[in-house]
């Protein structure tokens, strides 16, 4: 990776995220049951936090905005850098290019991550 690419990476990730924002926003698989979380909630659930799912992966949210994936059984960790938007949308710029943006919402009791792809990842209490 070039010298300070990752720079240039995560401010054009950060540039579209809050231009596509309001676009994103209309994509989501939000069930009936959902209650979206917003900016505030989001905020408080990652903002310095480690949020385990069912499989045993983890993301951790750091208060400086740096985020790390830990996958389940030794699997590895991605790192990267994240964001939330004015909707409570979570975007992360991963060191190696990728990127994506989550949408958390409380279903049932628990609280839910939603992909853009219309997955559901329920996180452990």
């Amino acid at each position: 990776m070039c010298e300070g690419c990752y720079g240039r990476n995560m401010r054009l990730f950060l540039i579209l995220f809050l231009l596509a924002g309001p676009a994103l926003s209309q994509d989501w698989a939000v069930r009936s049951a959902d209650t979206p979380l917003d900016r505030q909630a989001v905020m408080a659930l990652v903002e310095g936090n480690t949020l385990t799912f069912f499989d045993d992966g983890q993301s951790k949210f750091s208060a400086g905005g740096a985020y790390s994936y830990t996958y389940a059984n030794g699997g590895g960790t991605a790192f990267g850098r994240y964001e939330v938007g004015v909707d409570g949308t979570v975007c992360i710029a991963f060191r190696n290019g990728f990127g994506r943006c989550d949408k958390y919402v409380e279903s049932a009791g628990r609280v839910v991550m939603l992909t853009e792809k219309g997955e559901r990842f329920p996180i452990r209490p």
